[in-house]
């Protein structure tokens, strides 16, 4: 315990005011769960992370000046940035500094609404895509046993300074420094997989590793916030089927093979058109998951606001070139410019129409289906239409396609 914190009572009366806080929104927590959270602290494994002060991020330590302010924004129910640019919040400068936050510790009440689907009993062997702060693997040794636990990174930083928080806490899990996608302990086959980190596609290795009636609970994210969490159940015949969680998730992507360089879009700037929604649409997390099905696989986003006051919304695919930019300004409609050889735009739009003719499905009424080879969603309608959209590959777009 860092002793500038407070007392143990203090500790005890936060882990207590999380978990109430978790149980009063929308998950109810079994008494397995509830006890995972009280038993597990959370400050060991975010010793500093970042806050907001205008366009900079700036390291908080509990030894900042109001140590309860902090000890409070460590067990509120929100996400904590950790590093920013791959500036973990330990290593910054305390001016901090400006940039894309690259890792985080997930808000508890998703942590908890993953776990619950997870479903860890006491002797499951549970394998966790991601060890990030520490923190959620601390949950899976309450749940399973820290025997049962194998957590991989891919940062060495990450699982360096995890294990020994984790040992702090009395867990010893096996704690790996690899690509979570693909490397597994020798042989080992797994009850329950877990993924902190999101991926467009199920990794064909994890569905080979998990045995017969495990359980599976990954996010499933491209260039859009506000994704999915599939539940799957993998079933004799070697393939996963289940549904999408009502929580929309917006994890970091797992990295995973060979580095790619961020590509540099050109901006267009020339006539524009009249867009017939605004780029806001894409912000609407109820909205944007049914737009990912709709979108080129390596797309990259950029928003925000100018200071001319007009929000402006970058598509950009490094595959061709395309791009697509759209100004929201204060009045009139929204301004569409695009360059390369593909509309990026019009895809978003009959998107929108879609789902405004389904009648905005939400997340949880799609079923997932997982392959060695394609994962697909289904959507049945009221009219009993079942609408389907299928990917292929590792880096494969979705296409829709009869059911």
């Amino acid at each position: 315990m860092t002793p500038t914190v407070g007392d143990e009572r203090r500790l005890i009366a936060a882990r207590v005011a999380l978990t109430q806080q978790i149980d009063r929104g929308g998950v109810v927590l079994s008494a397995r769960l509830a006890g995972a959270f009280l038993n597990v602290p959370r400050h060991p494994f975010v010793p500093v992370f970042y806050r907001r002060h205008g366009e900079r991020f700036l390291p908080w330590r509990g030894s900042d000046g109001d140590a309860q302010a902090w000890l409070d924004a460590v067990y509120a129910d929100d996400s904590l940035l950790t590093e920013v640019a791959g500036v973990h919040a330990e290593d910054a400068a305390p001016e901090g500094l400006s940039g894309v936050p690259t890792s985080s510790s997930t808000a508890p009440s998703l942590m908890a609404d993953m776990l619950d689907a997870l479903d860890v009993h006491e002797g499951h062997e549970v394998y966790e895509a991601g060890t990030g702060t520490g923190y959620n693997a601390g949950l899976l040794c309450f749940l399973a046993g820290d025997r049962h636990v194998t957590t991989v990174d891919r940062t060495g930083a990450l699982t360096d300074r995890a294990r020994p928080r984790l040992g702090s806490v009395g867990f010893c899990p096996l704690v790996v420094h690899g690509d979570a996608a693909r490397d597994f302990p020798g042989d080992a086959t797994y009850d329950r997989i877990i993924a902190t980190a999101s991926v467009r596609r199920v990794p064909p290795a994890w569905l080979a590793r998990l045995r017969p009636g495990g359980l599976m609970v990954v996010p499933l994210k491209g260039a859009l916030a506000g994704g999915m969490v599939a539940r799957l159940t993998k079933l004799p015949d070697g393939t996963a089927a289940g549904h999408v969680l009502h929580s929309p998730a917006a994890f970091m992507p797992l990295r995973s093979g060979p580095e790619q360089p961020a590509p540099s879009p050109l901006v267009p700037d020339g006539p524009s058109t009249q867009a017939e929604v605004s780029a806001r649409v894409l912000d609407d997390w109820a909205f944007s998951f049914f737009a990912e099905l709709h979108l080129p696989p390596n797309l990259v986003r950029t928003f925000g606001t100018n200071d001319d006051g007009v929000h402006v919304t970058t598509l950009h695919d490094p595959a061709d070139g395309s791009t697509a930019r759209v100004e929201d300004g204060p009045e009139g409609p929204p301004q569409l410019m695009s360059g390369g050889p593909r509309d990026l735009w019009g895809p978003v739009e009959s998107a929108y129409r879609r789902w405004l003719e389904l009648r905005c499905p939400r997340r949880e009424w799609f079923r997932i289906e997982v392959t060695p080879t394609e994962q697909s969603l289904r959507y049945t309608a009221p009219d009993g239409r079942v609408h389907r959209w299928t990917t292929a590959g590792p880096a494969g777009g979705w296409r829709e396609g009869r059911a």
